[in-house]
């Protein structure tokens, strides 16, 4: 027997033992931040699935490019505010263009990914009017500044709300709800699709043109899910096991909530709000998901697809033409999740301490999130166009903002061929 293979087979040694977790956490975390990455193939589909033909490249182009542009400035600023040396619990100060040890890379790629996620959840429900150009400059924001300083409250440990004791394990309200909320700002901003409502405020159906590619992405993203939050403890051990049984346990739940409410209220089982059924109690338990006992999870996502419903409609009657469903599924889920995650601690189920300190999050992450978004959506509408021209939606976004269409064979006279 070789010497390393003798130190390494010497499992008493407390040194050998410690090399091993270590490798361990950097490979559990490296695979979960490529499977965190590969939700934005979900994405891609889900949204692309629900368009119109003629807009399936725009929102392809707009999620490969958020992560793109994300990353960078994430890298050079965001994380710096997020995880830097956070003194007034508000905003990191150093760290920006980071530079660090192996560690250090690894979480950094791993938040990269959350920052991704939280923009590209934007994407999907503007959809179909948004300039190309103006969404990439949201994205940039979201990615540098409104998703790192909420980070910093919640996650850096000297952040304000962290020092309350806020739980949001994995980000229902850092990731989702900020997308949601930022999502709710660009639709106030930007107005409905033209045609989506009748003169008398009736919501006309805008259906997607690839149904089956809507079920794939919402496949994808759960089977992301499990690297979204099984990786978000930074350790390869035994906690492992309870977060992913409740991340599953709360998206299975989650459609059927929404399900046997669909039965309970009547009206169509459609596949698509299935889906997001589905896509709601991930959502909500993505705050919980290290400190809820199995049932309360699946409380969480069985309300979760109850909520989603009623948050749909709700959007609807407010004529908030929200074309993925985005705001109901990450911003209220999301809020529901983080309130759900100090209501079911286990150990100290509903203690009113505990749920007052997630309400103040929830509040907290609204009114940072949603002001400043509405902000930037207004600044950056003096900039440039923030919506395309009315010819343009009509004759579709991939076209008119990108030059191609996805489907030349039934598109040919876009090209005027």
């Amino acid at each position: 027997m070789t010497p390393i293979v003798a130190e390494i087979a010497d499992a008493t040694n407390p040194d050998v033992m410690e090399m091993l977790q270590s490798n361990m956490n950097f490979i559990w975390v490296a695979v979960c931040a490529a499977l965190v990455f590969f939700m934005q193939a979900g994405f891609a589909m889900l949204e692309s699935g629900m368009v119109r033909s003629k807009n399936a490249i725009n929102v392809i182009m707009k999620n490969y490019t958020d992560m793109c542009f994300g990353a960078l400035l994430f890298w050079g600023v965001g994380y710096g505010l997020m995880a830097g040396t956070c003194t007034n619990g508000w905003y990191g100060t150093d760290g920006f263009m980071f530079q660090g040890d192996g560690w250090d890379y690894m979480v950094l790629v791993y938040q990269i990914m959350f920052a991704a996620t939280a923009a590209t959840i934007v994407s999907g429900a503007l959809a179909e009017r948004i300039r190309f150009s103006a969404y990439l400059l949201v994205a940039m924001v979201i990615t540098a500044v409104i998703y790192p300083v909420f980070g910093c409250w919640a996650w850096n440990p000297n952040g304000w709300l962290a020092k309350e004791g806020f739980i949001d394990f994995a980000g229902s309200s850092v990731v989702h709800s900020v997308g949601g909320w930022c999502a709710l700002a660009g639709l106030l901003c930007l107005g409905a699709r033209t045609g989506k409502f009748g003169e008398d405020g009736t919501a006309r159906e805008i259906g997607g043109h690839n149904l089956p590619l809507v079920a794939f992405g919402g496949m994808i993203l759960w089977f992301g899910w499990f690297g979204f939050n099984g990786g978000s403890g930074l350790t390869a051990d035994e906690s492992i096991g309870q977060i992913l049984l409740n991340t599953h346990l709360a998206g299975a739940a989650g459609v059927v909530g929404f399900v046997l409410t669909r039965i309970t209220i009547g009206g169509k089982i459609l596949m698509t709000e299935t889906v997001n059924g589905g896509l709601a109690g991930l959502v909500s338990i993505t705050a919980g998901c290290a400190t809820m006992e199995p049932a309360f999870a699946i409380v969480t996502g069985l309300s979760a697809g109850m909520i989603c419903v009623a948050a749909t409609a709700m959007c609807t009657k407010l004529k908030w033409d929200d074309a993925v469903g985005a705001i109901a599924v990450h911003g209220v889920c999301g809020a529901w999740g983080t309130l759900a995650a100090g209501m079911f601690f286990a150990g100290n189920l509903f203690n009113s301490a505990l749920i007052k300190i997630q309400l103040l999050g929830i509040t907290a992450c609204f009114l940072w999130t949603f002001p400043v978004a509405w902000i930037t959506f207004k600044v950056i509408s003096v900039l440039t166009d923030l919506r395309v021209s009315t010819t343009d939606e009509q004759r579709g976004l991939d076209y008119s903002e990108h030059h191609e269409v996805g489907y030349p064979e039934f598109q040919a006279t876009l090209h005027g061929n």
